[in-house]
């Protein structure tokens, strides 16, 4: 199976999000996460509120090659897909244009910027960015059953630790707001059961 050249998508992924004018001329923008941007703001914001965004619906479809795998066996992270009525919940950031360049180079394998109405807890609205890692991007890995995720998860790690610690901070992280994905918890279900089944031996 030939591989992606993930060096090339990757600077292509920037130079895209480089070119998006959206918001050129604003001092502040809101950033909507929903994976580890909910756990992990390794960047500095002015503020930050829990939010949903709707019409979307968070799956561990999009493959990891440069942070929780490697372009040989990539581990599995969250993007979002398009699903009717779904909302998403997660936490959404105020932050200056200076943090694209941070944010860009973080969100390469994959993930594009997206504007999109961000709602808070209290029922405000503003328009803000998602990244998103849509299905026709080279690392992106579809639909698998719960159960394969989780098996896929357990064996993966890249330059940003294991797999399964981005599963379960995603999962804590959802419970400390309150919020319930019953995609993400099913895979961290299965993946505990996986790690409580002892390993059988292959030889006879």
């Amino acid at each position: 199976m030939t591989q992606p050249d993930l060096s090339s998508i990757d600077a292509a992924t920037i130079a895209i999000n480089q070119r998006m004018n959206k918001f050129d001329g604003h001092e502040q923008v809101w950033l909507f996460g929903y994976g580890s941007l909910i756990y992990k703001a390794d960047f500095p914001y002015i503020e930050r509120r829990a939010a949903s965004i709707e019409g979307w619906t968070r799956r561990f479809w999009q493959g990891s090659h440069d942070h929780r795998g490697t372009p040989l066996a990539p581990g599995r992270v969250v993007t979002l897909v398009p699903q009717a009525g779904a909302v998403c919940d997660g936490m959404a950031y105020l932050i200056t244009p200076e943090v694209f360049a941070h944010l860009d180079h973080r969100e390469k394998n994959g993930y594009l910027r997206l504007a999109t109405d961000i709602t808070f807890d209290d029922g405000s609205k503003v328009e803000g960015l998602v990244y998103i890692a849509n299905e026709e991007n080279a690392a992106f890995l579809g639909a698998a059953s719960e159960f394969d995720i989780a098996r896929q998860i357990a064996r993966s790690s890249g330059p940003s630790g294991p797999n399964s610690d981005y599963l379960l901070h995603l999962a804590s992280a959802l419970r400390e707001l309150g919020k319930a994905d019953p995609h993400v918890f099913a895979i961290e279900q299965h993946l505990a059961q996986l790690r409580e089944t002892p390993a059988t031996d292959p030889t006879p």
